[in-house]
């Protein structure tokens, strides 16, 4: 993976580098109005792929970041870089996935007053010195929001009504979000239908799935019937933590060895993404207002 220059920010429309395939070529994959889904066994690898995803999305000063981690630590680094985060508490998980449709929908309206379909990085306009026309940002931000854990928030935690709650809040947002920019990048173990309902699963376009057990599991993650067509993260090795199949742009599955980032480096990169967003002024934000703490 090349080098970032210090100081240079990212945009959440390019391609996104995340690990190489298995003639050594690197893997690039375009999350924008896309949503992607990451499953697999403890210690697949699933939270590196997450973490070198939400490191990106933190080096890009045209999204915001919103993470969700039931465990805290997996995505606890990015915290000073994030417009929200929630910890293992279901009551501030829910309060925040409400502004976020609320936000959808607002969005949604300003589109069908303009007569447009989705936010885009740039919209043409005339300027209002010279009467050309010009290019210039969307009004809209995209917004990123990853999940570690899902299935602490939708089957572990808090009562049935808010774990359903949970998961009708996030389906619609995986269902209605893309146009408007929201990209959900989603882990958990093995996303079978007790976990993520499968009307929720079936809506990610994009799926990883780091190595499972069998090939059932395998399936769940990657969609019926790839163990079938001889695609089975079954069969990668217990000893290659990272490797994993990738449904993306391709449409079928291609094997991938996902970067791997250290605490360090995280830590690093995620200190120098705080120092660039925070030159950013507030009118350019508009961040998340703070998630108020359970009553």
């Amino acid at each position: 993976m090349g080098p970032v220059k210090p100081g240079l920010p990212l945009s959440i429309f390019d391609p996104i580098p995340i690990g190489i395939d298995e003639f050594g070529m690197q893997v690039l994959i375009r999350l924008i109005w896309r949503n992607l889904l990451i499953g697999g066994e403890p210690g697949a690898g699933k939270s590196a792929l997450l973490n070198v995803l939400v490191a990106y999305a933190a080096l890009c000063l045209n999204c915001k970041l919103i993470l969700l981690d039931g465990k805290q630590v997996e995505l606890g680094q990015w915290r000073k870089c994030a417009d929200a985060f929630v910890g293992p508490n279901i009551v501030q998980a829910l309060v925040l996935l409400t502004k976020l449709q609320k936000m959808m929908d607002n969005r949604y309206a300003f589109l069908l007053d303009c007569e447009r379909r989705k936010v885009v990085e740039k919209i043409q306009t005339l300027s209002p010195i010279t009467g050309e026309i010009i290019w210039v940002p969307d009004a809209f931000l995209p917004y990123v929001v990853a999940i570690d854990e899902i299935a602490y928030y939708s089957a572990t935690t808090g009562d049935k009504k808010q774990r359903e709650e949970f998961a009708a809040l996030l389906r619609d947002l995986v269902a209605r979000g893309r146009a408007v920019g929201i990209i959900v990048i989603a882990a958990t173990q093995r996303p079978s239908s007790d976990i993520i309902p499968t009307s929720l699963r079936d809506l990610f376009a994009w799926r990883f799935a780091g190595r499972c057990t069998n090939d059932s599991s395998s399936d769940i993650v990657l969609g019926h019937g790839w163990a079938q067509k001889n695609w089975s993260a079954n069969s990668i090795s217990p000893n290659n933590p990272g490797a994993g199949l990738l449904i993306a742009e391709g449409g079928s599955p291609q094997l991938v060895k996902t970067a791997y980032l250290d605490d360090r480096t995280c830590a690093a990169i995620a200190a120098h993404a705080a120092s660039l967003r925070a030159t950013v002024t507030a009118a350019d934000r508009r961040a998340l207002r703070a998630v108020p703490a359970a009553a």
